[in-house]
This record gives structure tokens, C-alpha cells and sequence, in this order.
């Protein structure tokens, strides 16, 4: 029996351990080892002195990671352990793990937890529209605003805009309480909350009051061209196709566009039809716009999400 030792904090453990010490499990199987995390740093007993040297490579790679100020999404571990267990000389090489888009104002990194979530990130930086579809909790809107941000702060561009489609989802607007803007304001709040989290309260007051950041309707971008922006239409399925074209011939000189939409849940009544839908039809192949498929195992909300999702979906429910 073959025993070795990592020595790291009880800090660098519960993050390299992951939810439910899920990443010490998968290390295990992968490498045929046993850890031990109850004793100050990590034993590692194997019966095979290899499997054992590249399981500590495999945690040394994975606390270098975290030194960096990342976090350790699954797909990366998966394939470091992959490349680890099948290349002669893995313990010198791994996979690469994108820098964070930004450090939110806990501290924490803000970066893809999912493959399809990289993808989606790359897709961003390579194209000036991106249209990207995908269910509820894949993160489309938290990393098209991280990506917004991060353009603004870097001032890759002047301003950033987040509008939504004002659309009920069963719900009446005149029922409301409150003015106009007092009424649309519910529909903006998942907006909001993502900004509160990538910034600063006194840095998003400053960027607000500067009128470098601005939050609203669709409807609001009628007569309007955006150059050097960053625009954000979020819940795009709600768009008609008129407001979708009207949208799309906003944009100016320098701006990027990102669409994000789930065409499960399109809340458009009568015949109207979602013009995101029709837009990613008609626009596929041009050059200059990317589009993006995000799927069932990009969730990063609570893991029944996914299967709630699934369930609806296997009931033949939609939306």
C-alpha cells in the first residue's frame, strides 16, 4: 500500500472537494485511489504507486487553479483527470482553464461552470451578435452581463444597455400597481440582480448615474442607434418579429449584441410569432453572428431544475 500527502487548508480542501466532495469521488474512481480529508491536508493510499503520484498531480494541478482565483468547474476536472490517467507524460501537461471574466463583489470568480458555458463565452469574444437559446438556469444572462461588464470596466466599449420584451407570462401589466415605470420594473429585476452581483453598490450607482449603464423596454429602442455599446436583449423569445428588426437595425459602430431566449417559454398571444426564433432562421450563416445551443447539462441553478425541466418536457409540456 502505497501513501502519500498534500499538504493544503482546510479552505483550499472544501473548495477542491466541490459540492458533496463530488471532485474527490470522481479523482478516486478515475485514479484508483483513496483519499483522506479528515486529518489536516489530503492522504492519498493507493496499491499502485503511479495511480497514487498522479492523483496528488492531479490535486497540485487543481490547487495551482484555485491560487489563481478560479473555481473548479466539472468539465475541468473531468478532462484533467482524463489526461492524467491516459497520456504518458500527463503529470506535465493539463488542460487549460479561461481566466475568469471578472471577480464579482463577493470576490468571487465569475467564469463557465459548463462546457457549453465556455463555448458560450468563446462565441461572445469571436462574434459581434450572438444569438444564444437554451432553458432556464443555463446562466445565457448572468455571463452576457459578466461579459458586458467586463467590456465596459476594460472600456472596450461606452456604454452597456440591457433591455427585455415588457411581456406577460399570465400576468396582466394593468393590474399592476404603480406608474409605468413602477409596472415595467418587475420585468427588469433579473437585470438588475445580475448587476448588483458584478458590481460594486457605489460603482453601479456611478456607472448609472454616468448613464453608462441603462436597463429598459424593448419597446424603449424605437429611433435609436447604438454604437459602441454593449447591448443585451434578454427573454428575446418574447419579441415579435417587427420589434426583433426594429432591434437588430439599432445597432451602430462597435457595438456587440447578445440575444439570449428560451423557445420553450414563448409568451407571445394570438398568431404573433417569436421573432427570435424567426431571426435565428433567417440571419444563420452570416457572417459575423454566432449562434449558440445551450442544453439540459449547462444548469447550474439548484441540480432538481434540470429535472423538473426534464420531467415537463417528458409530459409533453412546453413553456
Amino acid at each position: 500500500m502505497i501513501t502519500l500527502t498534500l499538504p493544503v487548508t482546510d479552505e483550499e480542501k472544501t473548495q477542491l472537494g466541490g459540492e458533496s466532495e463530488r471532485n474527490f469521488i470522481r479523482l478516486e474512481q478515475a485514479m484508483s485511489v483513496r483519499l483522506f480529508t479528515r486529518n489536516p491536508g489530503i492522504l492519498i493510499q493507493a496499491d499502485d504507486e503511479a495511480h497514487a503520484r498522479r492523483a496528488r498531480t492531479a490535486l497540485e494541478k487543481m490547487v495551482g487553479a484555485l491560487k489563481t482565483g478560479q473555481q473548479l468547474p466539472e468539465f475541468y476536472v473531468d478532462d484533467l483527470l482524463g489526461t492524467l490517467k491516459s497520456a504518458p507524460n500527463g503529470e506535465n501537461s493539463a488542460p487549460m482553464l479561461d481566466k475568469p471574466i471578472l471577480m464579482d463583489r463577493f470576490g468571487h470568480a465569475v467564469q463557465a461552470k459548463t462546457r457549453g458555458q465556455a463555448r458560450f463565452i468563446q462565441v461572445i469574444k469571436e462574434h459581434e451578435m450572438v444569438f444564444a437559446a437554451g432553458p432556464a438556469g443555463t446562466g445565457k444572462t448572468f455571463l452576457a452581463v459578466a461579459m458586458a461588464v467586463q467590456a465596459l470596466e476594460k472600456k472596450l466599449v461606452d456604454r452597456v444597455i440591457l433591455c427585455r420584451p415588457a411581456v406577460e407570462s399570465g400576468e396582466s401589466l394593468g393590474f399592476l400597481p404603480g406608474m409605468i415605470s413602477e409596472k415595467i420594473a418587475p420585468y427588469m429585476r433579473p437585470l438588475y440582480d445580475a448587476l448588483s452581483v458584478m458590481l460594486p453598490t457605489e460603482k453601479l450607482r456611478e456607472y448609472w448615474d454616468g448613464n453608462s449603464i441603462e436597463i429598459a423596454p424593448l419597446a424603449y429602442m424605437r429611433g435609436r442607434t447604438l454604437g459602441r455599446s454593449f447591448i443585451i436583449l434578454d427573454e428575446a423569445q418574447n419579441a415579435t418579429i417587427p420589434q426583433m428588426k426594429m432591434f437588430l437595425t439599432r445597432i451602430g459602430v462597435g457595438t456587440k449584441t447578445i440575444l439570449t431566449g428560451d423557445e420553450s417559454q414563448v409568451d407571445l398571444g394570438g398568431r404573433e410569432k417569436s421573432g427570435f426564433v424567426h431571426a435565428r432562421k433567417i440571419l444563420a450563416g452570416i457572417e459575423g453572428i454566432g449562434q449558440m445551443e445551450l442544453g439540459l447539462d449547462d444548469i447550474v441553478r439548484h441540480r432538481l431544475v434540470r429535472e423538473v425541466i426534464t420531467a415537463y418536457e417528458r409530459d409533453g409540456v412546453r413553456g
